[in-house]
């Protein structure tokens, strides 16, 4: 295959019909774009947002907008947020910067940004707001442990991953796809798994189903451990997802007596979110 025909496979041009007439964003593949063509899946993702705490909302990577006119309107403050200068340009010229509904005022400001880079207290300061996006498989997994750092602000989450990964995500214990993102999530989300979008939704198609899940922030989500410690656990656990606690925990330095607690005979795919926190504190206490 030459190099002119990699380009036109990697940046393929679409082409879509807006009130402003034809405008072109080409799909690019070190962004891991996949245009979502599908109108009746973009409009149920964009009802998948449920709470009503909160009157701000971030779509990560709108790309053409599919999932952007369904949101337009409903909140006070809706941020559009993408690192593609060619689908910043679209939006800016697709859609006008202040949607009105009613008389009442609801803004849309669309963002040339690295949400991975971003501080987000800068758009949001210290008010609440929910996440929903058509999120990049190839930084799907550094989205979601972002928004586990502003998870005191942040009370619901929902999109598109790629289906492994959203699987993964709402997984419980038992599982062979339970893992550190299913336990380190579900400690302060209830995450659940909607339904699963197949390669013809988008252009270019994927080689993979896509899967749409939501997370809403438990009424009580503060721990009763630190949470850097539970990371800490639950990353050196399931690195030798294989092996007996007794045998993965070991550089924790554990004390004869704590090594005999029958938890320890278990393999961490086999221990719940709670568990997982009991243990952390129990080495925790151990260390003392």
């Amino acid at each position: 295959m030459s190099e002119k025909e990699r380009t036109s496979i990697d940046d393929k041009v679409f082409k879509t019909n807006f009130e402003q007439g034809v405008r072109e964003v080409r799909a690019k593949k070190h962004l891991g774009q996949h245009f979502l063509i599908d109108e009746d899946i973009s409009q149920r993702i964009a009802e998948t947002l449920q709470k009503d705490n909160y009157s701000s909302v971030l779509e990560i990577g709108p790309g053409m907008g599919v999932l952007t006119k369904y949101l337009l309107g409903k909140y006070n403050q809706f941020v559009a947020m993408d690192l593609d200068r060619e689908s910043i340009a679209f939006l800016n010229s697709s859609f006008k910067k202040e949607h009105h509904i009613e008389g009442d005022s609801k803004a849309l400001t669309v963002i040339e940004a690295d949400f991975l880079k971003v501080d987000l207290s800068n758009y949001f300061r210290d008010t609440q707001f929910a996440i929903i996006g058509n999120f990049p498989y190839n930084i799907s997994t550094q989205i979601v442990f972002k928004t586990l750092e502003y998870k005191e602000q942040i009370p619901e989450f929902s999109g598109m991953f790629q289906k492994e990964v959203a699987q993964r995500i709402c997984a419980s214990e038992g599982s062979k796809t339970y893992g550190i993102l299913s336990v380190l999530v579900q400690a302060f989300y209830k995450a659940e798994y909607l339904f699963t979008v197949p390669p013809e939704a988008f252009d270019p198609p994927p080689k993979i189903h896509s899967g749409v899940l939501r997370l809403q922030r438990k009424e009580n989500y503060e721990l009763p451990c630190e949470e850097k410690k539970l990371r800490d656990v639950v990353k050196t656990a399931f690195q030798q997802r294989r092996k007996t606690l007794r045998n993965s925990l070991k550089k924790f330095n554990l004390s004869p007596e704590l090594r005999e607690d029958p938890i320890f005979t278990k393999r961490p795919e086999q221990l719940s979110v709670e568990q997982f926190i009991d243990l952390t504190l129990k080495i925790s206490q151990d260390a003392i």
